[in-house]
């Protein structure tokens, strides 16, 4: 079969999308094609994750309104927006692990502050490791080592920012902050 049937025969398998006229206005005109794909991301992190919380709540019939603090949870996401994407990050191998100065500029360093010392705290639950902070001039020192030497080359292979991405408590702790409970 040529390609062009091939591709085309695929696309009104998969739904019919690619077959469909793509709309001629943007999204606050008409209704999409009743056969078109709908996209499936919300198309930025923050809506996505306060999307995602959002529909947690409003799915929980436990959900008391009254405590509920999307805007601290908004705050929160700007912080790890900052952190993971302003920040600035040199890291040093030490015996058993690694210590890495973070250091950033107004909003980056307010956020460098409020973050790195809570999730030193849940790095140092991690079966194994230690870790601890400290704050420097510009920013903070995260310091993470471990005894067994497997799990020291684990953690300098994961340096700061897969250290900060590490660990299951982000999801919950962003659904804690929505409910309106204590941030760190």
């Amino acid at each position: 079969m040529p390609a062009k049937p091939l591709l085309l025969g695929l696309c009104l398998l998969a739904g019919g999308a690619a077959a469909q006229p793509a709309p001629k206005h943007g999204h606050a005109h008409g209704v999409a094609p009743a056969r078109a794909a709908v996209p499936v991301l919300p198309g930025q992190d923050a809506f996505a994750a306060l999307q995602e919380i959002v529909r947690l709540l409003e799915a929980d019939p436990a959900t008391d309104w009254s405590r509920v603090d999307l805007d601290a949870l908004r705050e929160h996401l700007v912080d790890m927006d900052e952190v993971m994407l302003r920040a600035e990050a040199v890291a040093r191998p030490i015996e058993g692990g690694v210590e890495v100065s973070v250091t950033g500029q107004g909003r980056t360093l307010v956020a460098l502050r409020r973050m790195v010392p809570a999730h030193a705290r849940e790095l140092d639950r991690i079966k194994g490791w230690r870790a601890s902070s400290e704050p420097l001039p510009e920013g903070v020192r995260l310091t993470v080592t471990a005894a067994d030497p497997k799990a020291a080359v684990h953690i300098r292979g994961l340096g700061f920012f897969g250290l900060m991405a590490s660990g299951a408590h982000h999801q919950a702790h962003h659904l804690a902050i929505a409910r309106g409970a204590h941030m760190h």
